[in-house]
């Protein structure tokens, strides 16, 4: 698909509208790097909306829960920058007052998507579950509402849950850390469309790595690009949020990163939930 206007490939991409993904594509965003053939298109979606779009292959590069991919991986690989990991931290399980863990299959849990990493984490520490489908912005609501017993926290959640009355019941990255001696639990990544053919994705690879790179080095403005997307998170908070979300394992995966993706298939097809494998190429 060629852009009218200057004669370059468009390339369309999708990626939530949170501070870390927001602050990740600062650079791309705001033309602080050189694209050469290629014109992007940013669309803003929550990530599991994102998840169905990637079904249809809607965006030429997306951002994607590691839940989803292998529903995609024929038509889309992972890029080897832009993951979220949690290192000793991720998504929480939160409620008004305590609750025994091992009870909580008798409670219903309000939950940020279907095809969410934090969804299968969670069926991988307990598979027998009654939950409640609930937009990831509106759980800790719903919760005070008393309409579901405990909540499935994602993004900035992880951090404000406290200062609006709750109680942590589990942290899954913590619990993933110390059931795998210290992986991080793999939540995201970017995803790029096979059909670009492999020389387009190796080039739109490097742009969308350079643009990490460049929003690390110049951290200050894109934090105060990002802020604009906190959903009015104290700055320093904000700040905190991002350096959990964007850092080396954004910018590459590395063996450590790598090894964790595995270790998170490996354990949802010993759960029985998933069939197998996805191919796991890195471009």
């Amino acid at each position: 698909m060629m852009n009218k206007d200057d004669n370059k490939m468009l390339i369309r991409v999708a990626h939530s509208p949170d501070s870390d993904d927001a602050f990740m594509f600062y650079a791309l965003a705001n033309d602080k790097i050189e694209t050469g053939e290629y014109c992007f298109e940013h669309t803003l979606s929550d990530i599991e909306t994102l998840n169905q779009k990637a079904l249809t292959g809607s965006y030429e590069v997306s951002a994607i829960s590691f839940h989803a991919f292998p529903k995609v991986a024929d038509r889309y690989m992972l890029l080897s920058s832009g993951s979220s990991m949690g290192d000793g931290y991720g998504p929480m399980l939160v409620a008004k007052n305590e609750i025994d863990l091992k009870d909580i299959s008798k409670k219903t849990i309000a939950i940020p998507g279907l095809m969410t990493t934090a969804y299968l984490a969670l069926q991988i520490f307990e598979p027998n579950l009654n939950i409640k489908v609930i937009p990831f912005n509106k759980i800790l609501d719903a919760l005070a509402a008393d309409e579901v017993d405990i909540g499935l926290i994602i993004h900035e959640g992880q951090l404000t849950y406290a200062t609006e009355g709750f109680h942590q019941l589990l942290d899954l990255g913590q619990w993933w850390q110390e059931k795998t001696d210290g992986l991080p639990l793999p939540l995201g990544g970017n995803v790029i469309r096979r059909n670009l053919g492999m020389e387009h994705c190796q080039k739109i690879s490097k742009i969308i790595r350079e643009g990490i790179i460049y929003s690390l080095e110049h951290r200050k403005a894109a934090l105060d690009y990002a802020l604009q997307f906190a959903r009015g998170m104290d700055p320093n908070l904000a700040d905190k949020f991002v350096g959990m979300y964007v850092n080396e394992l954004t910018v590459d995966y590395g063996e450590r990163g790598q090894k964790a993706l595995h270790r998170l298939y490996d354990e949802a097809i010993a759960k029985g939930l998933l069939k197998g494998k996805p191919p796991l190429e890195f471009i």
